[in-house]
């Protein structure tokens, strides 16, 4: 058998061109090599931890939001991109229905779990809980059955998504540990699909967001941003992929600070606002998401609704 390296490289007749699918993601040969290296060394890895045999290799990207802050549980419009940094998810189906998870980084212990709709959770802001979450979720969604997993993930620096950093590492987590598990078990879930399930397994940690972090780890585009209308129609979200400027950079540096509240705040935002919502209902019926706010619902010229906010 090749070397884990040479298989990216090679086109293997009926088989997708590796190399082609990696630099879809990643960029041209020379931003390659680093990537390659860490494929091989996460290959490597996950036999060490759980013997040599057939492994799949899911990722999910991090992201950074262009226009539109806390707008997406607002039912508004959301413009974000995904990041060259990810988080991956090795695998391999296990025969019943326990799913076994470790990490590359040894802070984070290993966890299992049996999978069932009511998967006890473990202590508050354990990193296990993330992936609980999705296959707690998608057992509900699909029904019993699922096969467990044993999983690696690798996620570290410097080609991990920064964690407390706001590019949706979390987020991240809950993605491919939902991609993972449905793709172990052979289910065909569309992209959209399985990105409002994941938003809504995030409930499962505490978080009480939107769409926008696990719509644009699905269904993001190289070169492009993904415009969002977070108001379904007809049961969809509508979506665009808006191609990027050329002759520009996103540049997103990492200050080091870190902040280990950001849930409770985060959740505060989402009360205050629900709560704004709920007294403006009151004089304003047609308002059912601060996306409803307008000078015009609120029969105010511009001029008025500044000077009110001023």
């Amino acid at each position: 058998m090749p070397s884990w390296p040479s298989r990216f490289w090679e086109r293997d007749k009926g088989r997708m061109d590796l190399k082609a699918a990696l630099q879809e993601v990643y960029g041209h040969d020379e931003a390659l090599a680093g990537q390659l290296a860490r494929y091989e060394g996460a290959l490597a890895e996950f036999a060490r931890r759980f013997g040599t045999g057939r492994v799949s290799i899911f990722r999910a990207p991090g992201r950074v939001n262009l226009i539109g802050e806390h707008t997406d549980y607002n039912q508004g419009y959301v413009l974000p991109v995904a990041l060259d940094r990810d988080i991956l998810l090795l695998a391999r189906p296990r025969r019943d229905g326990v799913v076994v998870v470790e990490n590359v980084e040894e802070r984070f212990a290993p966890r299992s779990f049996r999978l069932g709709g009511e998967i006890p959770p473990g202590e508050l802001g354990d990193w296990g809980n993330y992936v609980k979450g999705a296959a707690q979720a998608l057992w509900r969604a699909h029904g019993p059955g699922l096969r467990g997993m044993e999983a690696l993930v690798v996620g570290e620096a410097p080609f991990g998504v920064p964690r407390g950093a706001g590019l949706s590492s979390s987020s991240a987590l809950t993605v491919v540990a939902a991609v993972a598990l449905a793709g172990l078990n052979g289910l065909d879930i569309p992209p959209a699909s399985l990105a409002k399930l994941c938003s809504e397994a995030e409930w499962y940690v505490g978080t009480r967001g939107g769409i926008m972090d696990h719509f644009i780890a699905l269904l993001a585009r190289r070169g492009h941003a993904l415009f969002l209308d977070c108001r379904p129609r007809d049961g969809a979200f509508p979506m665009e992929h808006v191609p990027l400027p050329q002759g520009y950079k996103i540049v997103i540096a990492d200050s080091g600070v870190r902040r280990e509240n950001t849930r409770s705040e985060f959740n505060l935002r989402v009360a205050e606002d629900k709560i704004g919502v709920e007294l403006l209902k009151s004089h304003f019926p047609g308002i059912t998401h601060l996306r409803d706010v307008s000078p015009s619902a609120l029969g105010l010229t511009m001029d008025e609704l500044e000077a009110i906010l001023e």
